[in-house]
């Protein structure tokens, strides 16, 4: 696969991951697993996926400054100009402001893909082919482009893109609409009139019109560059970042850019994937038994057990009889037992009473 010196990567690995909890932890979340047992962490493999597409030196990678060192452990050939280590957490769209800044310093022609660092993807070559079609894409014209991926089940815990009039490029539509994290009932009714993907959270765009979007965006911060001496400049953009990072609004990547700007567009994708935020969506994208129990490296003994899903420490064994539905995950001090459903709101809120009521030390 030809690698351009124009194209670059923007890996997101900030997050604290709560709602793998209690696998994933404050100090020590999801992206830096090796969850599966594979000898890589949901970063390493990520990160592998965009440097057999694009030169390694054009990924950078945006965390919070607690996990800046396990980055460096995990990525050791990761340039340290190539690692963003956010002051305080600003949700994802001032990290990919402060990134995009950094690219366009180094190439103003420079077209980005922002992406996840948790993130199942069965074909990586229909993937690689893809993200380089869309780079082509963005290249030519003023434009974001979101990739998704044909619905496979009425998912609650994703986000949804309606398709609008196709741009004139294969498989290219304009977007109608982004809907974050829909009702079941909503979720089935969208998979089933075929007008809605799911939301990847994988995007695309060149980063002199991404520079516009977020100063639509970000006002109060553009007009605070302005006002800096030398007014609008990429060297004071990035001064702003980083001296001035808590000024930023806490907004998501989606909210700030895919809702905002005027020309987003969603490229349709059929390289397999699942977002593996959630112990839900683990359990729909991984192979099952039997009896479709999913067991994530893990030694059990199971007994009349049906539609579980399974998570202990290597070292342990787990004994279960006569579990239907339920998520079992162990990690250090705590154990979860909970109906398996559609779970992220509800262990985000025993996250919250663990902290309130035991200390920082259960989270």
């Amino acid at each position: 696969m030809e690698k351009r010196n124009k194209d670059y990567c923007v890996i997101l690995a900030g997050g604290k991951g709560r709602r793998l909890w209690p696998s994933s932890r404050d100090s020590y979340p999801k992206q830096f697993i090796d969850f599966f047992g594979i000898g890589r962490s949901q970063l390493q493999i990520t990160y592998d996926r965009f440097a057999n597409i694009l030169p390694k030196e054009n990924i950078i990678v945006t965390t919070n400054k607690e996990y800046a060192d396990m980055v460096r452990l995990q990525l050791p050939g990761l340039a340290e100009e190539n690692l963003i280590a956010e002051p305080i957490s600003r949700n994802t769209a001032p990290s990919v402001a402060w990134a995009v800044a950094t690219i366009a310093k180094r190439n103003p022609d420079a077209v980005v893909v922002v992406s996840p660092s948790d993130q199942f993807v069965l074909n990586d070559d229909a993937f690689g082919k893809n993200v380089q079609e869309g780079l082509d894409v963005v290249g030519e014209r003023k434009a974001i482009l979101a990739m998704g991926v044909q619905p496979s089940r009425p998912e609650p815990g994703y986000g949804y893109i309606q398709m609008g009039e196709p741009s004139g490029v294969e498989d290219i539509y304009k977007v109608m609409s982004f809907t974050e994290k829909p009702e079941r009932d909503f979720a089935n009714m969208f998979m089933q009139s075929g007008e809605f993907l799911w939301n990847t959270g994988l995007f695309l765009a060149n980063v002199s019109y991404l520079r516009q979007c977020f100063y639509k965006v970000y006002p109060e911060v553009a007009n605070a560059i302005n006002c800096m001496e030398g007014g609008v400049t990429l060297d004071n953009a990035l001064k702003f970042c980083q001296q001035s990072y808590g000024s930023f609004p806490n907004l998501s990547i989606d909210y700030a850019v895919l809702e905002n700007c005027p020309e987003v567009y969603v490229m349709k994708c059929d390289f397999g994937w699942a977002d593996l935020g959630t112990w839900h969506s683990i359990y729909e994208c991984l192979s099952r038994s039997s009896n479709d129990n999913v067991v994530i490296d893990s030694t059990v003994m199971m007994e009349n057990c049906k539609d579980n899903v399974i998570k202990v420490p290597k070292g342990k064994l787990a004994v279960l009889n006569g579990l239907e539905g339920f998520i079992v995950a162990e990690k250090d001090n705590v154990l979860l037992i909970c109906k398996k459903g559609d779970t992220s709101g509800q262990i985000r809120k025993y996250v919250n009473e663990a902290q309130l009521k035991y200390g920082e030390e259960f989270v």
